[in-house]
């Protein structure tokens, strides 16, 4: 019988070495179940992260399952240049729920590739190559979007055919402007981006994309109303907003369906990613007709639309929003929330405890700092670990602990997961 450590060996033999496990021990994940997997030597864990947010509603969720194996039995694979059902339906619900007039939707393969197409969107929209990111983010693993993702341990080179400006924004921890009060601090941010706009362009940028809620990031969230005043800039401008709502989507924050809508604004293109196919690689971008249409010669996507894929997808979808969990995430996050501030509320190494919804996050400094201690968040992992847990980790620093528990979460689950992390945090304490 395989066993973890020959996957282990197998694994660091055939992959390259920038790629590893997440643990000194790694663990292999042989099964799941609802809010739960299983290794390879049968022992029990309780997801708090999905597969980096991607397994939203559940480990072999009865609707999703069904679906897949459905589809499978009738067409696995056609690609966009056929008419397949699942697919259409699927566009056709996404461009309702997207909150974007006139909607188009594309699918692609991976967030990062709905990201590189929706700079290829709005660079042809614009006929610029000039763009804006937010500091401290991440947009995906493609030439394209490393150049929009400024965080040092994840970018892989600086080579780019775009010509990118970062602006302050949401991770306010480490913000110059963190001692304003909400409204200072979006002053302030927008004021750099005047000044940007003022002195860094040529006149023409096509585009600012942002992460409503950085993901990689760790968990940083601007002020309510924060891009509502960026828009107002960009639109002064005609440059389009671009939401990178790949970790934010699908009601994961509770209070919205979608991150960009706690800043009244609505974006010119969203992109969508891990959620939605509760495990299945689906992607996207909705834009504006006329953004969309910007592209003038034949294009389109091998696997995305995949029938496969896009089944997977209509099945969470509609589970998600048929059973309120939307909802739920708001009900669990503060629940969540409130068991982690009564239980380490008062440790001197915790700088802070962030997030909305079920997208939680706890950033490690060292004793009442803001000095990024990544050892602390490193020991969090590995001992939620040791105590059935698993938890991410994240941040500029490697300094964050990520939770992203299932939007189905129930009140045991959510309780058993602050009970491990409280643990663990009073071991290390």
């Amino acid at each position: 019988m395989t066993m973890t450590n020959d996957l282990d060996e197998r694994y660091r033999s055939v992959f390259p070495s920038w790629l590893s496990p997440l643990y000194a021990e790694p663990i292999s994940i042989e099964r799941g179940e609802g809010s739960y997997v299983w290794d390879l030597e049968g022992e029990r864990y309780l997801d708090f992260f999905g597969g980096v947010l991607t397994t939203m509603i559940g480990h072999n969720q009865p609707d999703v399952t069904a679906a897949v194996q459905a589809q499978a039995a009738k067409v696995m694979h056609t690609s966009t240049l056929y008419l397949n059902q699942p697919m259409i339906e699927l566009a056709e619900e996404i461009a309702e729920v997207s909150g974007i007039p006139d909607a188009r939707v594309f699918f692609t393969a991976s967030g990062s590739e709905a990201n590189d197409t929706a700079l290829l969107l709005a660079t042809s929209y614009r006929k610029s190559n000039q763009v804006l990111a937010m500091r401290n983010s991440y947009h995906g693993r493609s030439f394209t979007t490393q150049a929009i993702t400024s965080h040092s341990s994840w970018s892989s080179t600086s080579t780019s055919g775009l010509d990118v400006h970062f602006v302050q924004g949401g991770y306010r921890l480490r913000s110059p402007f963190r001692d304003l009060d909400d409204d200072a601090f979006t002053q302030a941010c927008c004021d750099d981006l005047e000044q940007i706009l003022d002195m860094t362009s040529a006149g023409s940028v096509a585009a600012l994309i942002a992460e409503p809620i950085q993901g990689v990031g760790g968990f940083a969230i601007p002020p309510d109303g924060f891009f509502g005043q960026f828009q107002k800039i960009l639109q002064n401008r005609d440059i389009l907003f671009i939401s990178d709502e790949v970790q934010t989507g699908w009601g994961r924050t509770g209070e919205h369906f979608w991150g960009y809508q706690a800043h009244g604004v609505t974006p010119d293109i969203l992109t969508f990613a891990k959620g939605v196919g509760n495990g299945a690689g689906l992607a996207g971008v909705v834009a504006r007709a006329d953004v969309m249409d910007t592209i003038k010669v034949a294009s389109f996507s091998t696997f995305g639309g995949n029938p496969l894929a896009a089944a997977a997808g209509l099945a969470t979808l509609r589970h998600v929003r048929a059973n309120d969990l939307q909802t739920n995430a708001k009900r669990m996050g503060e629940r969540l929330r409130n068991g982690l501030h009564a239980g380490i509320g008062d440790v001197p190494w915790i700088g802070e405890v962030r997030g909305r919804g079920l997208m939680l996050a706890i950033e490690t400094v060292h004793d009442d700092s803001l000095h990024p201690d990544p050892s602390k968040a490193l020991a969090i992992a590995e001992g939620c670990k040791a105590r059935g847990l698993l938890v991410g980790k994240g941040g500029l620093y490697g300094n964050v602990v990520r939770m992203a528990p299932m939007l189905n979460s129930t009140e045991s689950e959510i309780d058993e997961g602050v009970a491990a992390l409280v643990a663990t945090i009073e071991a290390i304490a």
